[in-house]
């Protein structure tokens, strides 16, 4: 009797796995767009708008502030991914990832209909902050679940393909939102989009909210989070067991992210103002060659998800980094060309080893924790890797290119982070074929 319901069966999983990796890949997509887009906008105007004083006196120093202005949302995203972690492990993924998407939709709207200084003087660039912090709240509680939702519901030997959809979300989230902003620089003057046109693209943020909502609402809960409940396993306190038995795999989550992170927001904030602002080249140039790496970026991510179905996560992690230190130097060599077209190819390699150090990551980051702790421990490892790779990567570049005059000391910076997160990812155990179900 077992055999005429077996294909009944398979139809109805393969249904809800499409609209599990929908769901993840739209939402991530969104999340990302929302918080790239003020990232790339700070590399733009928003120093000139809500640093006036600053930048009239100083548009080094402007640059510099508003760079770093990226940086500071990132020191609130180990909140959200402990409040999201803790709801996350309690009442479920779903509704930490509904929540997220409307609250990063939210901040960014607003950011895009607030007045500049201007209008109502340092009240601007205050404001401005707390709704970036409101962003990395939300991007704090974002990725775990989004990457819990994918891994959760993919078959053993497809947990890297799967994981790699909610990380695709980064390069088509940056995608999207270096698109907009090369229409929104094409079809204005630079009178006009330093006016109104760079509201343009936060305010559509509203669209694709609504969007995202409607499709995250429709997925059903984790099965893995399910069965948690059934046999009544969820951790009353999934903070304090994830550090009294779990601190090594934080620490560890942590700094395997660091070097992707940094070199990933080189591809994302610094590549623009150093391109627009010490190049010289053209803005919707830079834009278009920024879109080009993000293409690059999402291939070898998806490859690299696949890769480590393969060969394990551990390897696929080794050789992304192998690749990203092999090329720093070269890679800044090529875009001090000022030759646009070597610019884009130059970005477009880095995004090679970039795929594959970042691919496996949902993967790994969910086989190395139990389920009872599990958001909380992806989100806060994320979260805390974030802090200390990319936060303050544009930052860093800009003031090391400033004080040495020489742009590979930038790679030199990324190649030292490389070495780190190498070994971090070295120190793990493989993790590929973990059972990820709750001990009965």
């Amino acid at each position: 009797m077992a055999q005429p319901t077996a294909p009944a069966a398979r139809p109805k999983r393969t249904r809800e796995e499409k609209k599990v990796l929908a769901s993840t890949l739209a939402g991530t997509t969104i999340e990302w767009y929302d918080f790239f887009i003020y990232a790339q906008a700070a590399s733009l105007v928003l120093g000139p708008l809500f640093l006036a004083p600053v930048s009239q006196a100083s548009p080094g120093l402007a640059t510099v502030i508003s760079l770093a202005t990226i940086g500071i949302s990132f020191l609130f995203r180990p909140l959200g991914a402990i409040i999201a972690g803790r709801y996350g492990d309690k009442l479920g993924r779903k509704k930490m990832l509904v929540l997220t998407l409307v609250l990063m939709g939210a901040a960014t709207a607003l950011i895009g209909a607030l007045p500049t200084y201007a209008d109502i003087g340092v009240t601007a660039p205050i404001v401005l902050i707390v709704l970036r912090i409101v962003q990395g709240f939300s991007a704090g509680g974002e990725w775990g679940g989004a990457a819990l939702m994918s891994v959760e519901h993919a078959p053993e030997n497809r947990r890297g393909l799967f994981g790699a959809y909610p990380q695709v979300g980064v390069p088509i989230g940056l995608i999207l939102a270096t698109g907009v902003l090369w229409i929104m620089t094409t079809v204005t003057t630079p009178a006009q989009f330093q006016s109104w046109g760079w509201r343009v693209p936060f305010l559509f943020s509203v669209v694709l909210i609504v969007l995202g909502y409607a499709i995250r609402r429709a997925v059903e809960e984790s099965p893995v989070f399910q069965e948690m409940l059934q046999r009544r396993k969820e951790s009353s306190a999934p903070l304090r067991d994830l550090f009294k038995h779990h601190t090594k795999q934080v620490v560890l989550t942590a700094l395997i992210f660091i070097a992707n992170n940094a070199a990933g927001y080189l591809v994302i904030a610094y590549f623009i103002a150093y391109g627009t602002g010490t190049l010289k080249l053209s803005r919707p140039s830079v834009l278009l060659a920024i879109v080009v790496g993000s293409l690059g970026w999402l291939i070898f991510t998806l490859y690299g998800g696949a890769l480590s179905d393969r060969i394990g996560r551990v390897r696929t992690f080794q050789l992304g980094y192998a690749l990203v230190f092999a090329w720093m130097i070269p890679l800044f060599l090529l875009i001090d060309t000022r030759n646009i077209w070597l610019f884009g190819a130059a970005v477009f390699v880095l995004t090679i080893g970039l795929g594959l150090s970042y691919g496996p990551m949902s993967a790994m980051y969910a086989e190395m924790f139990p389920t009872s702790v599990r958001y909380s421990g992806v989100s806060i490892g994320y979260a805390l890797g974030a802090i200390l790779g990319g936060a303050f990567a544009p930052t860093i570049a800009e003031l090391l290119v400033q004080n040495t005059g020489w742009a590979p000391s930038v790679g030199i910076y990324i190649m030292v982070l490389c070495v780190i997160s190498f070994a971090a990812v070295t120190a793990v155990k493989e993790t590929k074929g973990t059972d990820l179900r709750v001990p009965a």
